[in-house]
């Protein structure tokens, strides 16, 4: 794919969504933080339902922290894999009092220390919380830039080196959300809806659909 054509595919997705964020509830760093861990291998709709209950409960990292791993499962317990995430986002809890002042720190490094937290959740937080221009690149991402040929890459990491080095710096904070939301609403996974995508014609993906 030519440099054009990836300007034109931002440009539109711009133009249909000037202002993207993320789908996941949250009123500060910290509730993202939570959030994010908590939505691996889950959809936004799930964690959505328990992060209600539990950010009424812990609303900061001492509060959460003071649930216990028990009463972290309690709220999360509908959502996939919540034994391992309950005592995660303890640990994390205690991490962010003891190391941190309770507060989310705005770095990579720090991020990426805590318990449950890789690559991908740190750029979520540091791009969604803090602005940086990082790209996280989740199972949407990576099927949309490979479909369409924008970032070919048969890794995250590929994927993610990629699209740093072909989307230019004014689309760079956006980019992660437009094509999250691309690829869960209308290039899906099974069999997207290229008969009403907004890219169509831009897009160099070889098996497309009327619908």
């Amino acid at each position: 794919m030519n440099k054009d054509k990836r300007r034109q595919i931002l440009e539109r997705l711009r133009e249909n969504n000037p202002n993207p964020t993320t789908e996941l509830n949250f009123a500060n760093p910290f509730e993202l933080l939570i959030a994010v861990l908590l939505s691996a291998q889950a959809t936004d709709v799930s964690v959505n339902k328990a992060t209600i209950g539990l950010f009424a409960a812990g609303p900061t990292p001492a509060a959460m922290l003071a649930l216990g791993v028990d009463g972290v499962k309690e709220h999360i317990k509908t959502i996939g894999l919540f034994n391992t995430k309950a005592v995660n986002v303890i640990k994390t809890c205690a991490m962010l009092v003891e190391l941190h002042n309770s507060v989310v720190p705005e770095s990579r490094e720090a991020l990426e220390a805590l318990p449950g937290v890789g690559r991908k959740t740190a750029n979520v937080v540091l791009n969604t919380a803090f602005g940086w221009p990082t790209i996280a690149v989740d199972t949407h991402i990576f099927r949309v830039a490979n479909r369409t040929g924008f970032a070919k890459g048969k890794t995250v990491d590929q994927v993610e080196q990629g699209l740093l080095k072909w989307v230019p710096a004014e689309f760079k904070l956006d980019v992660h959300h437009w094509f999250i939301l691309h690829g869960r609403y209308t290039c899906i996974a099974r069999k997207p809806r290229c008969g009403s995508c907004i890219i169509e014609d831009l897009c160099e993906f070889k098996e497309k659909t009327e619908i």
